[in-house]
């Protein structure tokens, strides 16, 4: 299966800023300097900002006049990021259903696979790992850029609460039978089948991660007052 490389060191740099903000490893409010970051990554000035504009474009840091202040993802981007997806993502499936060959779904039949063998070994690493590539073979095979580069985005933003799901061995297994019908809808071309498929996926997962206490329902319960 083909995995996307990073292409420069400021790539390099960004991704893995960008995964150490996300799963916490930089908890949000944290501030760092750039000559800091320069010395702890053992490289050049030029990359490393590189990196960080596109940390801030990305609204994961802040640049201030104390330093560069870690934003992170907060409960409200959970919510926003989740009602997103339910109204996108099942449009990536349904294209995916259309406009991918068999041939292209080779590549999603390996994920599946792969998800499948590591929810039986119960590896919540491997099963996190192999979840996102499923998604992000069906984002790149719907053949439209833009949920793709939308959706890439969110869903990474979203990694470290997908990972406390997985190693739920409940959760786990159910994200896998949505997964497979997601997959069954797109592999027979059914639009519409693999549109619901993902959407019913999507909101179990947003429904799972509120009964972690991540995203509160405030915001929901306000719009139906």
């Amino acid at each position: 299966m083909e995995m996307h490389k990073p292409t420069s060191l400021s790539e390099q740099i960004f991704l893995r800023l960008e995964a150490d903000i996300i799963n916490g490893t930089y908890p949000r409010g944290a501030t760092f300097s750039e000559n800091g970051l320069v010395e702890r990554l053992g490289v050049s000035r030029t990359p490393i900002r590189e990196a960080i504009h596109r940390l801030q474009e990305e609204h994961l840091v802040d640049i201030t006049s104390k330093g560069i202040t870690i934003l992170g993802v907060t409960s409200e981007d959970l919510l926003d990021i989740y009602e997103i997806r339910v109204r996108i993502e099942g449009l990536a499936a349904a294209f995916c259903a259309v406009r991918a060959t068999d041939e292209d779904l080779e590549e999603l039949t390996e994920a599946i696979g792969l998800q499948e063998y590591y929810v039986k070994l119960h590896d919540a690493d491997h099963i996190k790992s192999f979840d996102s590539t499923f998604h992000e073979v069906i984002y790149r095979l719907s053949g439209s850029a833009v949920l793709r580069d939308i959706l890439i985005p969110l869903h990474k933003k979203v990694q470290k609460y997908r990972k406390v799901s997985v190693e739920s061995d409940s959760r786990a297994s159910e994200s896998l039978i949505e997964h497979k019908a997601i997959y069954e809808a797109i592999m027979a071309h059914d639009p519409v089948r693999a549109e619901e498929a993902m959407l019913r996926h999507v909101k179990n997962a947003k429904a799972h991660i509120q009964k972690t206490g991540a995203i509160s329902d405030t915001r929901d319960s306000a719009r139906k007052d």
